[in-house]
């Protein structure tokens, strides 16, 4: 949620920042009116409360006619009292909808537009020049690493399994980004990937993108859809004390709906619906966000680099951020057999966004509670199979293993058809 002292001193920025986004104004005025009906009623009640009290150490020595006025009085007060009381409950719940239903304040320096509306920042690496690259379902087929067919058998659509040199690959890559995380300072983490309703709606993710989760009804709990999620909820309902950014790094499996993904990335692994991923997340003071944000993209730089890739970092556009982000960068890996880059990690700045809704605090210099701020970022994930088979792939069919992987291997440098 934002920060209500913000939408009262400064409303018309968080008017820009929806336009920015292409959402709703009215949102914005709604809330202001939500946030001034709940004080007025607050206001009101305290005002009763008050006269409530006072009246009270009245009637110990009040006697004959004064007593019975008081007590009529007193049952009159009682009344409005319950009434106002009730007035307060409704306009706090009328407050947490409209609450919910803005989005965070993007920062300034977030381009403004849709999908297509980004900013590159850098391209790095060199594409490789290969003649007609096969696809990395191809490649995967050929090296037994990829078995579509058997997955939608056992599953369904957007189902598959990784198979012998696929599983090993998968697993060394995302050994080799938890352990790039651990060198930076993060605590691996193995969390759930069910999670209550108040740690998915906390992170945000029940808003426009519910769709995309998958729900068991029976047991009213979610299926996370990244390990942001679980981390998120960590420190929910606890003051933190932060001499500097608290960093975590979540291993999990993941599930997405993809609803709405209708005939988009049918073939391979790109969209599918499970997949794993080490998720980097951070606890830090908002002050420090900023400078956090940009660690967050520089650990996902080295470890593309590791993976000897060639990627570019786009600056998201406004309308294209979760609900939850104010400033989301995007690393893409060249894809030859697309001639384009494609979405391998991202990172996001949340500000305190999250933390107002999940009620995670520290304490500052002075010792006073202040909303953290959290931050995001993919590290490594089953979609980098893609980019790893298809930029090092060799005319016969088999695969470069990059350097850093191949400890992770056995030792092997190559991946052979089977």
């Amino acid at each position: 949620m934002i920060d209500l002292r913000l939408l009262r001193e400064d409303p018309d920025l968080v008017r820009a920042s929806q336009l920015k986004r292409g959402e709703p104004v009215e949102l914005v005025d709604e809330l202001l009116s939500a946030d001034e009906t709940r004080r007025s009623a607050i206001s009101s009640f305290e005002t009763l409360r008050a006269e409530q009290k006072q009246l009270g150490k009245l009637m110990p020595r009040a006697t004959g006619d004064e007593k019975t006025a008081l007590l009529a009085r007193t049952k009159d007060l009682a009344e409005r009292v319950k009434a106002a009381e009730a007035a307060v409950s409704e306009a706090e719940t009328r407050l947490r909808a409209a609450h919910l239903a803005v989005s965070n304040v993007v920062e300034q320096q977030a381009p403004p537009g849709g999908e297509d509306d980004y900013t590159v920042l850098r391209e790095v690496g060199d594409r490789p020049a290969i003649g007609k690259p096969r696809d990395h379902l191809e490649l995967g087929e050929a090296l037994g690493a990829i078995d579509m067919e058997r997955g939608a058998k056992v599953s369904g659509a957007r189902f598959y399994f990784l198979t012998g040199q696929g599983a090993l690959l998968q697993l060394a890559m995302l050994q080799l980004g938890l352990t790039t995380a651990v060198e930076a300072g993060f605590i691996p983490m193995i969390p759930p990937v069910l999670v209550k309703p108040e740690t998915m709606e906390g992170t945000g993710f029940l808003g426009a993108h519910s769709s995309e989760v998958y729900y068991l009804p029976a047991d009213d709990l979610y299926l996370v859809g990244t390990s942001e999620v679980p981390l998120g909820g960590y420190h929910m309902n606890e003051i933190l004390n932060l001499d500097g950014p608290r960093r975590y790094a979540g291993w999990s499996s993941c599930f997405r709906r993809e609803a709405g993904s209708y005939g988009k990335d049918t073939r391979g692994i790109i969209r599918v619906h499970q997949f794993d991923k080490v998720e980097m997340f951070s606890f830090c003071p908002a002050e420090l966000a900023q400078d956090e944000h940009q660690k967050l993209l520089a650990i996902e730089e080295e470890y593309l680099a590791k993976l000897e890739l060639a990627y570019r970092v786009i600056d998201v556009a406004a309308g294209d951020l979760g609900s939850s982000a104010a400033r989301k960068f995007d690393c893409e890996a060249w894809v030859p057999s697309q001639d384009r880059y494609r979405e391998v990690t991202s990172t996001s700045n949340c500000t305190t966004y999250q933390a107002r809704r999940l009620n995670v605090r520290h304490r500052d210099a002075e010792g006073k509670p202040q909303h953290v701020a959290t931050l995001n970022g993919t590290l490594a994930t089953t979609r980098m199979i893609v980019a790893v088979l298809e930029q090092h792939q060799q005319p016969d069919g088999s695969v470069r293993v990059p350097k850093a992987l191949q400890s992770y291997l056995g030792g092997r440098d190559v991946l052979e058809p089977s």
